[in-house]
């Protein structure tokens, strides 16, 4: 086998700087990071702590939109500012000392309101992939989230007061490939081996020198033999596949070994999971149109696959787990997943080109690569259907649906602050706390009367939202904005199930919780 070409001096240095983020995300996802364009409404401490991870990573670029300028006050809660620039524009102060954090990095800044642009030239947010924002008015709040709604946006609205703080996801549709599961599920066929596979076992002996996997298909059909063609389902079952695979030691065999702690996890490969099932049954998928993003296209050549082709089962992901054997044996085994799994993506393929040429689309709108890609998670696949938070806003009853406990009374509190600035045009609690405690009350009993509910907001909870006087804690918004980072990269590069779609955190008990509204 020849050498592989070295990599050019650019490339090692990259591929050394970002190592660590490349081997959760790979080479594509570090790829769609590095064209992706985000924008910050608002330099406050949790949106400049959110632009700082994703700056780190190598985002493309950034553009900071904010038209005030900096005060003492921000000096003291946000790293990314100091005395130099007091009384200077925020958005340019913030985007250089931001910048500074990763030279790969492009930065601009807009020394514009977010009101100024949303009422003159709306149509600024359609060149970004995502739009993070934060401790907005409710006014501007709804009016940014339609804007980015009917332009298909992707937005994260963070919230960082006091001790409390929240994350918003707001998109139409999100399509997840690589959802990076905690429990993989080993594909390996052996219930149902395909025709390439049991070629290659048929002309093979095992010994103790093979993967453990022709040990375990050894002793399956012996099993079987024994139970009337049937695969061990529960503990019972799976415990005598065990003993027989002992009982077939003469010594001790690591393969054989193998073999027994793999009984628990070598089956069931190859099915249609739940969330695939939505995925096949979703309108988007059934019927097709020009405006279908790739992910439904392979979704429904994948699903035709499936059904038409492959007896119900879905493509063979071609990914084998490290097995002690020797290499020759090993390697062939490999191929052989690897040669099936490039036929099955290749017949998906195949069905995706006619797919585009029956909608008159290019045929290279999708290519091998991606096909090849969706196929080797295809049981892991996800899809978000999101919602948008002005209609959240307009009447949501959801929220008291969920269990009462101190999170409901967190986001009423939140709601009522954000209703507050756009009623009184300040901060609860900046000037006069007293005076504003029983505005912000009376705002919060309008909020649960239009929802329908006898509850009433607790004094101290008020007291509370009023005393943090619109503050940050840099400790509380360094942790939002760091999730809030992560939920960015999430999006951009459609590895890792977002949140769905709400995160609510209490600095106060270091308690979370994740709702849907």
């Amino acid at each position: 086998m020849s050498s592989p070409a070295p990599k050019s001096p650019d490339q090692s240095d990259k591929s050394k700087k970002y190592d660590r983020q490349i081997r959760l995300w790979g080479d594509h996802g570090q790829a769609l990071l590095e064209s992706a364009k985000v924008c910050l409404v608002n330099a406050t401490a949790v949106g400049c702590e959110a632009l700082k991870g994703i700056v780190l990573p190598g985002i493309g670029g950034f553009t900071i939109v904010d038209g005030s300028i900096v005060t003492e006050d921000d000096l003291g809660v946000n790293f990314f500012l100091d005395s130099s620039y007091l009384h200077k524009s925020k958005a340019m102060a913030c985007m250089r000392l931001v910048v500074e954090l990763n030279p790969d990095v492009s930065g601009d800044y807009v020394d514009e309101s977010i009101e100024y642009i949303l009422s003159n030239r709306p149509a600024f947010f359609e060149t970004f992939d995502v739009v993070v924002a934060s401790n907005l008015s409710e006014q501007i709040l709804l009016e940014l989230s339609n804007t980015l709604w009917k332009a298909n946006v992707p937005f994260i609205y963070c919230r960082s007061l006091g001790f409390f703080g929240s994350i918003r996801l707001q998109f139409e549709e999100h399509c997840v490939i690589e959802a990076h599961p905690d429990n993989q599920q080993t594909d390996l066929r052996l219930e149902e081996p395909f025709a390439l596979l049991k070629q290659h076992i048929e002309h093979t002996e095992v010994t103790s020198k093979v993967p453990w996997l022709l040990v375990l298909n050894k002793y399956l059909n012996q099993y079987r033999a024994l139970h009337n063609n049937e695969t061990p389902k529960n503990y019972k079952q799976k415990s005598e596949l065990r003993e027989l695979i002992r009982s077939g030691m003469s010594n001790e065999e690591e393969n054989h070994e193998e073999a027994i702690k793999a009984v628990n996890t070598a089956f069931g490969g190859g099915i249609v999971t739940k969330n695939l099932k939505e995925i096949f049954d979703d309108d988007s998928c059934e019927n097709l149109n020009k405006q279908s993003d790739n992910f439904w296209i392979i979704a429904k050549a994948l699903k035709d696959f499936v059904i038409m082709d492959n007896n119900g089962f879905l493509p063979v992901p071609g990914v084998l787990p490290d097995m002690t054997a020797n290499t020759e044996s090993y390697i062939n085994l490999q191929n052989v997943y690897r040669q099936q799994a490039l036929q099955d993506a290749d017949n998906v393929y195949r069905k995706c080109q006619t797919y585009l040429k029956d909608l008159g689309l290019p045929e290279e709108k999708i290519d091998e690569k991606s096909v090849r890609l969706f196929c080797r998670e295809a049981a892991n696949v996800a899809f978000i259907r999101g919602t948008n938070i002005s209609n959240e806003y307009e009447k949501n009853t959801r929220i008291l649906a969920i269990e009462q406990d101190s999170f409901t009374e967190q986001y009423i509190a939140l709601r009522a602050y954000e209703s507050f600035l756009t009623e009184y045009g300040s901060i609860p609690g900046e000037c006069n706390v007293e005076n504003d405690v029983p505005r912000l009350k009376s705002i919060a009993s309008k909020l649960l009367g239009d929802w329908g509910s006898p509850l009433l907001l607790r004094d101290d909870i008020i007291h509370e939202i009023c005393h943090y006087g619109g503050s940050e804690v840099h400790s509380i918004s360094a942790f939002i904005g760091g999730c809030a980072a992560q939920e960015v990269i999430k999006i951009i590069t459609k590895q890792f199930k977002p949140v769905n779609n709400t995160f609510l955190y209490n600095g106060i008990t270091s308690d979370s919780v994740t709702i849907t509204l």
